[in-house]
């Protein structure tokens, strides 16, 4: 549980207004003091994430909230903060303060809650402290248009009905699409090209080649992992042809060279753009690219920050291959973390990071926002295989991607 990366764990929300106990219930759900409780509204200022495992659901992440009534220039900033948590939210907890009843924050996070199709489970907190009568209750209910399980967070009473009600809650579909194994069967060969250089991480493998591994291993396949200049080797020596060879994206070239064509070949990055969001969106904003002009503004977007090499990727190589399908200069900005920036409109196209470090649901929440305001967007693989001129090669294990870059082109 401990290991399991943070984006493939059920993203559960605590929202309520200050006050209301949403620290305290946290405290009481985990039997652990980790989130800061105090009677002064507003202790909590942006939220916290806690991973633990919730049974019979697995390995999960808590997020605590600020107060959705929080007041001030800082109040505001907290308040958009605590909005901004519904785009990675899988399952949202509402809290009512028993001793003041529903209120208009409560009914404004409730809709916002329903319109994203986020599964919603309804607290009465203070349970102990109030005299709010089962008439109240059936009202707020009706108001919430859900039921509310009654708690006392300080006493920990009810606390168990809770987890019961997020357990059934729990979106049905919330597991992710697969990596890999719906390409395979029991026994295929897999050989994972996995290039050791000064951006490798020591002593590690990356996020997304950990889970590859083990998506394979999972599925009872063979997987073979090798670096860029030993693939020819690592193919002779098996005792049959691998059923797909993926690469990470950098060695794209040379690993295409030495894969049999009859071999199906792509890259972890493409992989992970299905995996995690629209496989077929980000193939089709390659009619964006090609149509790009000098002077164009691109983003370029990647959800987490990192340390950058003199040759990075996003900085450095994908704005010169840009350039090079523009036939001149473009401008470029870039931004990093959870949200974009609020010049989104000015962009003729965004190119995605792999999204390794988002949760599903939040990855397809970008690309709707990107969809909405009519902006294409492409992710690094997708990219990186068509300025090389083997997109087509790398998109023919998934035959509905295959068929937009077909029509797009």
């Amino acid at each position: 549980m401990n290991t399991t990366p943070i984006a493939s764990r059920l993203h559960i929300a605590i929202f309520g207004r200050r006050n209301a106990g949403k620290s305290s219930l946290i405290n009481a759900i985990t039997n652990q003091d980790i989130a800061l409780v105090s009677p002064v509204a507003g202790t909590t200022t942006d939220p916290v994430f806690k991973a633990m495992e919730l049974l019979p659901l697995g390995p999960v992440v808590i997020i605590d909230t600020a107060g959705i009534d929080d007041v001030g220039e800082l109040g505001e900033l907290r308040v958009k903060k605590t909005y901004q948590v519904l785009n990675k939210t899988d399952l949202a907890v509402i809290i009512v303060d028993g001793q003041v009843g529903i209120t208009d924050y409560d009914l404004d996070i409730a809709q916002k809650v329903k319109e994203r199709n986020i599964p919603l489970v309804g607290v009465i907190n203070k349970k102990d402290l109030t005299n709010y009568t089962g008439k109240d209750k059936k009202k707020w209910e009706n108001l919430l248009g859900t039921n509310l399980i009654e708690v006392s967070a300080l006493r920990k009473q009810g606390i168990e009905e809770l987890k019961r009600e997020i357990i059934n809650k729990a979106p049905a579909d919330f597991s992710e699409l697969p990596i890999i194994s719906d390409l395979l069967n029991p026994g295929d060969f897999v050989v994972l090209v996995i290039p050791i250089d000064k951006a490798a991480p020591k002593g590690r493998l990356i996020l997304p080649q950990q889970q590859t591994i083990r998506d394979i291993l999972d599925h009872d396949a063979i997987a073979v992992v090798t670096k860029e200049h030993e693939l020819k080797e690592a193919l002779d020596y098996l005792s049959k042809k691998p059923r797909i060879v993926v690469t990470d994206s950098q060695a794209f070239l040379k690993v295409a060279a030495d894969t049999p064509k009859d071999v199906l070949m792509t890259s972890f990055s493409i992989l992970f753009a299905r995996h995690k969001g629209d496989l077929a969106q980000l193939v089709a904003g390659i009619k964006a690219v090609e149509e790009l002009k000098p002077g164009d503004r691109v983003l370029i977007s990647e959800a987490c920050t990192h340390h950058r090499q003199a040759d990075d990727i996003g900085t450095v190589k994908i704005p010169r291959w840009l350039r090079q399908v523009a036939g001149g200069d473009l401008y470029f900005e870039w931004s990093s973390g959870f949200s974009f920036p609020e010049n989104l409109h000015e962009f003729k196209l965004v190119v995605h990071c792999g999204a390794c470090m988002l949760n599903r649901r939040e990855m397809l929440y970008r690309l709707s926002v990107l969809k909405e305001k009519n902006i294409p967007v492409v992710n690094y693989g997708v990219l990186i295989a068509y300025v090389h001129g083997i997109l087509e090669r790398a998109l023919k294990p998934f035959p509905y991607a295959h068929t937009i870059l077909n029509f797009s082109g």
